[in-house]
């Protein structure tokens, strides 16, 4: 498929709102999660006044439309991100719309951002997923390691100071 990989200009910053609801993990893809939850203070982080010195963010564009983004945030304050392992580390949040998941963009998307944030000289970033999230192979196989496991979700890092990409 053929695809452009840019950063989110800041007139698209609205857009992380949806793509954060991509990125709820949805059990049962025929009944997705209601979308009230992007009113959730654990979640309106991820998206809410994007453009701060450590927010990053990557989309792709496939069929002249943007259809997938990946970005990173440091979510240590008073509310922590589900990724949060410490205040210098960001966290990842990625999506990709349905019809384009399982295409290689996911992988494309998170392999772009993880050499932004070593060029920008972070030396690790984090993530947390539900176990049964069919995307923690993806982790896996672009290098993220599995640091503490919750009743339901992994927290997982990548060195970025230690792996090669």
């Amino acid at each position: 498929m053929k695809s452009v990989i840019r950063e989110l200009e800041a007139d698209e910053y609205g857009m992380l709102k949806e793509f954060t609801y991509h990125a709820v993990f949805h059990r049962d893809m025929n009944n997705h999660v209601s979308r009230t939850v992007l009113d959730d203070p654990n979640i309106i982080m991820y998206y809410e006044d994007f453009g701060k010195p450590d927010d990053n963010c990557l989309v792709v564009e496939a069929d002249n439309k943007v259809v997938g983004a990946v970005w990173t945030r440091i979510l240590s304050g008073a509310v922590r991100g589900f990724g949060n392992i410490d205040e210098h580390t960001p966290e990842f949040g990625i999506s990709l719309f349905e019809e384009y998941r399982g295409k290689g963009l996911g992988t494309k998307l998170m392999k772009n951002m993880l050499e932004l944030l070593k060029q920008k000289g972070y030396k690790k970033c984090s993530l947390a997923v539900q176990k049964d999230n069919y995307a923690v192979r993806m982790y896996k196989n672009v290098g993220f390691s599995v640091i503490a496991e919750k009743d339901e979700e992994y927290l997982m890092v990548f060195e970025l100071d230690k792996k090669k990409l």
